[in-house]
């Protein structure tokens, strides 16, 4: 087992709170998991799922840059002539 902290609660606006010591490495405004078994608490940093960019606001913002047309392909046959390429 790691490293023993103590820490207290408090009151902060109508809910309690913990302070979780800078050691344990933690960033503010991590979302955080809390459990409770048998009067046993457990937390752990809940993973943050990768956002999207947004390119709509940009469209037309950038000058000389020209919309990527469909780009349609006549289905052909291909011979691969079942050979491996050479690396």
């Amino acid at each position: 087992m790691g490293e023993e902290y103590r820490a207290k609660v408090f009151k902060s606006g109508n809910s309690l709170a913990l302070r979780l010591p800078k050691a344990l490495g933690l960033t503010e405004g991590t979302e955080m998991a809390v459990r409770e078994e048998q009067g046993r608490y457990s937390f752990e940093p809940i993973p943050v799922k990768p956002q999207r960019i947004d390119l709509t606001g940009i469209y037309g913002s950038v000058p000389g840059l020209m919309p990527v047309e469909r780009l349609e392909f006549e289905p052909r046959e291909l011979d691969w002539g079942g050979k491996l390429l050479d690396r």
